[in-house]
């Protein structure tokens, strides 16, 4: 399993319209061959940030199931336009206890 973890800022007063498109495209992220999960959590300290946590099979499922389809466009489209930048994405791998 690998979590993808993307760093997001949206625009001031973009956050109520991201929150809501997000929830409009959870579908379609949610639903990709290989995606586990999906969470988006909100800062309090940050409210214009965002982070999106998606447990992957693995990252070629992240960039060849999703990321190279036109799942990613509608996604894309639906949550692009209230990003303040580029989102930061970086993949992880538990570490044994």
């Amino acid at each position: 399993m690998v979590l993808e973890v993307a760093l997001i800022d949206v625009l001031p007063g973009h956050e109520e319209a991201f929150a809501a498109a997000y929830a409009q495209g959870h579908p379609i992220l949610a639903g990709t061959p290989g995606c586990r999960s999906v969470r988006m959590t909100r800062g309090i300290e940050s409210p214009s940030r965002f982070v999106l946590l998606v447990e992957w099979d693995s990252v070629e499922a992240h960039e060849l199931q999703f990321r190279a389809t036109e799942r990613f466009e509608q996604w894309r489209a639906l949550i692009g336009p209230h990003f303040a930048g580029p989102p930061r994405v970086e993949h992880f791998v538990d570490v044994p206890a």
